[in-house]
């Protein structure tokens, strides 16, 4: 070992193995496996890693920051072996699993309502005037009358009683639509109309004379220059609409108990009830009351909070029902088909059965198979849809869950009320409103027929205020009919049926009042259909990590470290200068009063005059020129005392004549 060079008392003072450790770190640099000791091969791995945290515990000061990086690289770590550890028995994992299940859904309710509200048999008392003059008017128009052969009827043969309802609504034929010429019905006044003419339509061909159009007029009572006429192509309509109107004036009156009376029972519509192949009754139906269809019944209504569900699919375990009509005791003028109506729907949903039912013919095995359909949208700010309707600014009225029929007819009844002063017979009533009818209300028809044009015509501001529910079930229906009973069965069933409604076998039910429906599922497949985002937090700090580590080999940790060093002490750096600079700032800005007060040097005091060098003549041009009254200083030096005089003014000879050689 070369001995210690002189002067170095430092390794003469140390220990022997102290001193070859020291002469091991000077000729061996600390690189890797070469260091002598673990903590500087540690000290060495950390600030030559790519493993960001392990190089920021070693550099970073302080014992918080330093401490929140141990805490992250530990935390990577455990996360690390976890995942991995996971990943290792779930690859040496030899075991299978098998999933056999036996789905079932749970059944719709089905709404059954026969078209015939109430039985005509009972109605017959309220209804008469008005069948009556409904019979005179289609004998005017049309030349018809039971019993009797089809010849017009003149305005001179009417009887002498009081026709009340073309009164208050008159019905009118034109003659000619293009000058507005119109005949009243009954009296036969022709006359010309100078109000505004709003034309209906109609589904039915008008094979007749166009100008040969039916319609009735609505006036103002309180403004009688404010009417308006509304025309229909086909006089059967314009009939049954005129009909309805003072039908629902009728009706509004009737107590609710009364009318309940008059509908069909359970026990007069259904005959025999089969759901899963077990015998049900009227006690699995739910009856409730609808304005337009009298009493309703509600199959599986949930109402008792049981649901019941099918677990197999096909006709078989279905509903089945076979329903009696009654065709005799239907109303001639209120309804012109025969059957019955139906409609799915969830439990919590209303039976909008005058909107989307379903008709079932008599005489006729209707089958309606059905697929289930579970349907969510996302909410804003994806679509413009409600979750429960309660930021709706509609009140409901039919206490079930929210829908968009819903709301448009609740938010139309509201401002039925709120404009005509009462509510329409078909919707719900709102909280201290009753129904309109014209002897309290005589101008409510005029004010909703207007009320409902601008509905219509989307100005009422219902379309913009109703959103579409997010969340909806749906059952598609395909229906299949045949012919029932068949004509070599109809004997033996109209008689085992009629024995079975109680009535005698010589008096047969007929197959026109009967009708057979079966409601089932065609499958269990239940399809939902859901919108999930395309872009989500996930997915954002997904995109994030595969961009920098693509580009830039950054992880978590490493964005960590960007942000403490470009942001944290970067901001730390340049706040502590500018901290400096205004301390500076501050201290120059308080000795600069002291420096103005003090008198100006001039001279050898003047700090312009300081240098190394001695004043010059430039230097001293530039001194400021002393003030009066000064206070006298030492002088500048007089420069002339410096000019050297000869000694002898006169050359000596020796010096002229070496010159002159």
């Amino acid at each position: 070992m070369e001995p210690p060079r002189p002067g170095d008392t430092r390794e003469l003072n140390m220990a022997p193995g102290k001193t070859i450790k020291a002469k091991i770190k000077k000729t061996l640099p600390v690189t890797g496996p070469q260091a002598p000791t673990v903590s500087e091969l540690m000290h060495w791995y950390c600030m030559n890693t790519n493993t960001h945290g392990c190089r920021r515990i070693v550099v970073s000061r302080g014992r918080l920051r330093r401490f929140i990086w141990i805490l992250l690289t530990l935390s990577a770590v455990g996360l690390i072996l976890w995942q991995c550890a996971e990943l290792i028995m779930s690859y040496y994992t030899a075991s299978v699993s098998v999933t056999v299940q036996f789905q079932k859904l749970p059944f719709p309710a089905v709404t059954i309502c026969n078209i015939n509200p109430y039985k005509y048999s009972a109605m017959k008392e309220h209804l008469s005037e008005l069948d009556k003059e409904t019979k005179n008017a289609l004998e005017t128009l049309y030349g018809f009358s039971e019993g009797k052969s089809k010849v017009r009827r003149d305005a001179d043969d009417w009887n002498a009683t009081e026709s009340k309802f073309f009164e208050i609504i008159p019905l009118l034929k034109f003659e000619d639509l293009s000058k507005k010429t119109v005949t009243e019905i009954p009296s036969g006044n022709k006359r010309k109309i100078e109000t505004s003419v709003f034309h209906q339509g109609s589904s039915m061909v008008n094979t007749g004379d166009p100008q040969d159009v039916v319609g009735f007029q609505l006036c103002d009572p309180n403004n009688s220059s404010d009417c308006a006429v509304y025309t229909f192509s086909s006089g059967v309509n314009a009939i049954q609409e005129w009909y309805k109107l003072h039908y629902m004036n009728i009706m509004a009156q009737i107590p609710l108990e009364t009318k309940v009376n008059m509908s069909y029972s359970a026990e007069d519509l259904l005959l025999t009830c089969f759901f899963d192949g077990i015998s049900c009754d009227t006690r699995n139906f739910t009856p409730f009351h609808h304005p337009l269809h009298g009493n309703c019944y509600t199959f599986n209504s949930g109402e008792n909070g049981k649901v019941l569900t099918t677990s197999t699919g096909g006709s078989e375990y279905g509903l089945q029902v076979v329903l009696y009509i009654e065709e005799a005791d239907y109303n001639p003028f209120l309804v012109t088909s025969t059957g019955a109506k139906i409609i799915v729907h969830d439990q919590n949903e209303y039976p909008f059965i005058e909107d989307i039912g379903t008709e079932i013919e008599t005489a006729t095995a209707t089958s309606i198979g059905m697929h289930f359909t579970r349907s969510h949208k996302l909410s804003k700010p994806y679509s413009d849809c409600t979750e429960t309707g309660t930021d709706i600014p509609v009140a409901n009225l039919y206490n079930k869950s929210y829908s968009l029929q819903i709301c448009l007819h609740s938010c139309f009844q509201r401002a039925m009320v709120d404009t005509c002063g009462c509510a329409q017979y078909a919707q719900p009533l709102p909280p201290g409103a009753e129904y309109c009818n014209y002897k309290k209300y005589p101008n409510w028809m005029y004010c909703y027929y207007k009320l409902h044009e601008t509905f219509v015509k989307e100005q009422l501001g219902c379309q913009q205020i109703c959103k579409e529910a997010c969340s909806f079930k749906e059952w598609t229906l395909t229906t299949s009919l045949a012919q029932w009973p068949s004509s070599v069965s109809e004997d033996w069933m109209l008689r085992v049926l009629s024995w079975d409604k109680g009535q005698k076998i010589n008096k047969m039910l007929n197959k026109t009042d009967l009708a057979n429906l079966v409601v089932f599922y065609k499958d269990l497949n239940e399809r939902f259909i859901s919108e999930n985002p395309a872009n989500n937090i996930v997915i954002l700090l997904s995109n994030f990590g595969g961009q920098l580590g693509l580009w830039m080999s950054c992880s978590v940790v490493c964005v960590i470290e960007i942000i403490e060093v470009f942001f944290i002490d970067s901001f730390f750096i340049v706040t502590r200068r500018r901290w400096q600079k205004a301390k500076k700032w501050w201290r120059d800005r308080k000795a600069a009063p002291a420096q103005v007060n003090a008198p100006a040097k001039e001279g050898h005091d003047n700090p312009v005059c300081i240098d190394e060098d001695l004043p010059t003549f430039n230097t001293a041009l530039h001194l400021p020129l002393p003030q009066e009254n000064h206070v006298p200083r030492t002088p500048p030096p007089n420069y002339s005392t410096l000019k050297l005089d000869a000694a002898f003014t006169d050359p000596l000879p020796d010096t002229l004549e070496g010159s002159c050689h």
